[in-house]
């Protein structure tokens, strides 16, 4: 929504007030914005292989909504995590064995459906609990395991944002590329009236105006929604990471959760009492 927003009111800022004095006509040069695009298009496909080019088009709809990420969603995962390891606390790391075999059957799991289809969140909790159930692992070996993943993770996570901002980096070039050629086809017609020359002038200077427009107006804010989004989907993890390591070091899961709910940044932080509340809430349910 926000990105729609902004694109508005880039529009408005510089076509919207160019309209004020100038003739939209005069940027009406449809084979500029094709050999543009076609540019774009064809840096984006030589630069890229074939997984990043894929991992880039399934992220690009994702900067069109909201994130999932808030208050509610982060309760519930300290909710559950609380859950679990009480469970293990009172009944022993082998009660817990056929919950992580089977989370989408657990009785434990299957209350947090928000959390249960985060394919990857879910495989982290259990691969990690699986281990914890195996006993062959100290804390600190498993912490090094953890922050492996997740860096794995998040520079798996950020070859969308890196491929597109590149596009953006190479667009103004792009636009330069078409004004040159603009240029070139001005010079050929040197002889033409004045009146002529001023508009094929105008239509090569088109192609500079429209690859910066393009560059700095459009694609690099998308750029820099799916940085955004790929931060905020690295701190569920960080919070069980926190957690986890927390219970292994021995405390209990009253305390561990505290540790993962510190992790959490600021507006999606429940309060102390307030998450105290709500599991108690959720233990009378």
């Amino acid at each position: 929504m926000f990105l729609i927003l902004g694109y508005i009111i880039i529009l408005a800022a510089s076509v919207g007030t160019y309209a004020v004095h100038g003739s939209l006509a005069a940027l009406w040069m449809p084979m500029e914005y094709v050999a543009i695009l076609g540019l774009a298009i064809g840096g984006f496909v030589a630069s890229n292989g074939i997984k990043a080019i894929k991992a880039t088009v399934r992220a690009l709809p994702t900067v069109f909504k909201g994130t999932r990420l808030n208050k509610a969603l982060y309760m519930d995962l300290l909710a559950m995590l609380f859950e679990i390891l009480s469970k293990v606390r009172k009944e022993g790391l082998m009660s817990i064995e056929n919950d992580i075999e089977n989370p989408a059957e657990s009785a434990v799991f299957s209350k947090y459906p928000n959390i249960v289809h985060d394919h990857h969140a879910m495989e982290f909790i259990c691969d990690y609990l699986r281990m914890m159930v195996g006993g062959n692992l100290n804390a600190f070996e498993i912490e090094n395991l953890m922050d492996i993943e997740i860096e794995t993770h998040h520079q798996e996570a950020h070859l969308p944002a890196h491929t597109v901002s590149k596009i953006a980096d190479a667009t103004p070039a792009f636009g330069i590329v078409v004004a040159v050629m603009g240029v070139v086809n001005v010079m050929g017609s040197v002889g033409a009236p004045p009146a002529v020359l001023g508009k094929m002038i105008g239509g090569a200077l088109v192609g500079t105006f429209l690859g910066i427009l393009l560059a700095y107006g459009f694609v690099a804010p998308i750029a820099g929604q799916l940085e955004q989004k790929v931060e905020e989907e690295g701190k569920i993890f960080q919070v069980i990471k926190t957690v986890l390591l927390a219970s292994m070091n021995g405390y209990a899961p009253q305390v561990a959760i505290e540790f993962g709910r510190k992790v959490l940044f600021s507006g999606d932080r429940p309060g102390f009492i307030e998450l105290e509340e709500d599991l108690k809430a959720r233990k009378n349910q």
